[in-house]
């Protein structure tokens, strides 16, 4: 019988498909339900840093602070009055006390500010580990490229004197040395990466002469950049990794497996074709191991990446010169 069990962030998953953050991770009736379903871990919905921020400014009453938030102060009223800091961690107690899958906390974050304190709250509500999503786009043409890398490790360090749980960073790929900038968050001592966020994508309506939100969800042909770069970093840097953006079914989950992935985040496949979609994941995942005779994860995981491929040089193939000129 084929074993699907993986371990991520130092966690034993019994597979490798969590439900990544979002809208359908909000509540415990729905982390109940994507259990039930098959999934091997789940990741809360973020509390974004500028709740956490608001919440210290109601608490301590920092006048000075919340003069220099106006914008955010703006945003959390309108936006999270029914998710304040003690809402987020009821929610983890409640799942930690009917889930018996590991449930990981998330914190959209953008500094290292005052609010790395909270994390010992989110430990201390059971949290199994805590996914840092870092939504930093390098878009200031003033600012160094190595301005913006400062901000993960200034995030990190901050947060691991205040928790002993296993961390996780979720990363963008808008940087011009990735592979060295992953390698060097390895270092840093955190149990797991996420490759990769993904971003707002900003359309333009030619009517309205406005922007517009582009694609809500990822599609299929998005898998590229993350097995891409999982299949670069696998075996080659200190910590776990995790593919996120474009897996929308079982094949998904093998191909990012084959590049390295220790576990795999799917999220818009579920706003697609409901929960009921993980079960028909793992069936192909399983149905895959079985035809080709693996018995584990560990049998074939990273059996394609940079490191163990044939032909790792394709990985770093960037031209189509042969395709567009008719070569085969």
């Amino acid at each position: 019988m084929t074993d699907l069990s993986t371990s991520y962030m130092g966690l034993t998953l019994k597979n490798p498909v969590i439900v990544g953050s979002s809208g359908l991770t909000r509540t415990v009736d729905q982390l109940v339900k994507a259990e039930e379903k098959g999934a091997g871990a789940v990741v809360l919905k973020s509390l974004f840093e500028e709740q956490i921020k608001f919440e210290i400014r109601k608490v301590f009453s920092y006048d000075d602070v919340q003069s220099a938030y106006t914008e955010a102060d703006d945003y959390i009223r309108n936006y999270s009055r029914a998710q304040t800091i003690n809402d987020y961690l009821k929610v983890i107690k409640n799942a930690k006390s009917k889930l018996s899958i590991p449930v990981i906390a998330s914190i959209n974050c953008v500094s290292a500010d005052e609010w790395p304190s909270f994390a010992k709250e989110i430990e201390k509500a059971g949290a199994d580990g805590l996914e840092l999503n870092v939504f930093v786009l390098p878009s200031d043409i003033d600012t160094p490229g190595i301005e913006y890398e400062k901000i993960y490790f200034n995030i990190i360090e901050q947060v691991k004197k205040q928790v002993k749980i296993p961390i996780a960073i979720k990363m963008s790929y808008h940087f011009s040395g990735l592979a060295e900038l992953v390698k060097k968050v390895s270092w840093s001592g955190v149990q797991g990466i996420v490759l990769f966020n993904r971003f707002f994508n900003p359309d333009i309506d030619l009517e309205k002469f406005s922007i517009k939100p582009g694609n809500l969800y990822s599609t299929p042909e998005e898998i590229s950049t993350s097995l891409r770069w999982i299949a670069i970093l696998a075996g080659r840097v200190q910590t776990d990794l995790c593919a996120s953006t474009g897996v929308h079914d079982g094949y998904g989950v093998v191909k990012q497996l084959l590049a390295g992935a220790h576990a795999v985040q799917i999220c818009s496949t579920l706003y697609k074709n409901g929960f009921d979609q993980i079960p028909l994941i793992i069936d192909q995942l399983q149905s895959w191991m079985e035809q080709h005779n693996f018995s584990g994860i560990s049998d074939f995981r990273g059996k394609l990446s940079y490191k163990k491929s044939d032909n790792p040089a394709v990985f770093q193939r960037v031209q189509f010169m042969k395709h567009f000129a008719g070569i085969d």
